[in-house]
């Protein structure tokens, strides 16, 4: 007797939306690009005030680099296209936030993150140490260019504290620690991804020295800081102790450089 009916269509298994399933390789050229695009995109943005105002661009150049809201407005479009271009990668993955460690916090993220504190300042120090000890050239006081300066009074004080100490240490934990860090571990030994994805983190923060060259403390600072948030990380399954960590870290900095006036 021959069988008429259609061949059965098994249902395709469902997609897990809490695990990492792209490739290493894949997210290395997209934290890449999505930086620079980034970049691009906040540039882009602060213009928009000197362009409507028809300055030339020695007028719009000193715009730009010299006023608070500018800066202000370029960090908040630079991470907001960041963290964008995530979630619109993770969706189509056919993946959420938690799958790169950004789930519901805790108060328990909270201590984490104070805990550490003092143990990423001691590992810090003990590093600038040992390595001062073998290249005495290394230049532990030279500054960094953060793109604020004489800032004075409250609104300034706020942007400047948004811009410095709430933002960046959202959007890198989200780009940093979760995704790329969850990317790599997912094609790569644990302890490779950890020293991979600090030294990518580190890399990117030799040009804040400026025209004095590559800020080579500040690369040790943050690869020094990468391995306690990817401790972090494993320890509690979550962003929000690297965060809290970051933000702390970050809000030293912006006391002792606009409260304190310590250089």
């Amino acid at each position: 007797m021959i069988n008429n009916q259609p061949p059965e269509v098994l249902p395709e298994p469902p997609v897990d939306q809490n695990r990492v399933t792209w490739q290493p390789w894949l997210a290395v050229i997209f934290v890449i690009l999505v930086y620079y695009a980034s970049q691009v995109v906040g540039s882009l943005v602060a213009l928009i005030y000197p362009t409507l105002r028809h300055w030339n661009n020695a007028q719009a150049v000193v715009w730009v680099q010299g006023s608070i809201i500018a800066q202000f407005v370029f960090i908040v479009s630079a991470e907001a296209f960041t963290v964008g271009a995530i979630y619109l990668f993770l969706r189509q993955q056919r993946a959420r936030f938690a799958s790169i460690g950004l789930r519901r916090p805790r108060l328990s993220d909270l201590a984490h993150g104070l805990l550490a504190v003092p143990a990423y300042y001691l590992i810090y120090l003990l590093s600038v140490g040992l390595v001062s000890h073998f290249v005495p050239a290394l230049n532990v006081n030279q500054a960094q260019e953060i793109g604020f300066s004489n800032v004075h009074g409250l609104a300034p004080l706020i942007l400047t504290f948004i811009s410095l100490v709430i933002l960046p240490p959202l959007t890198e934990e989200i780009m940093v620690r979760g995704f790329l860090y969850s990317s790599l571990k997912r094609g790569m030994p644990t302890l490779a991804a950890v020293f991979v994805t600090s030294a990518i983190f580190a890399g990117a923060h030799l040009p804040e020295g400026g025209a004095a060259g590559p800020l080579y403390i500040a690369a040790l600072d943050t690869f020094v800081l990468s391995l306690v948030l990817i401790y972090l990380r494993e320890k509690t399954g979550s962003l929000w102790a690297s965060i809290t960590l970051h933000a702390i870290k970050n809000g030293v900095a912006f006391v002792a450089l606009f409260i304190w006036h310590v250089h």
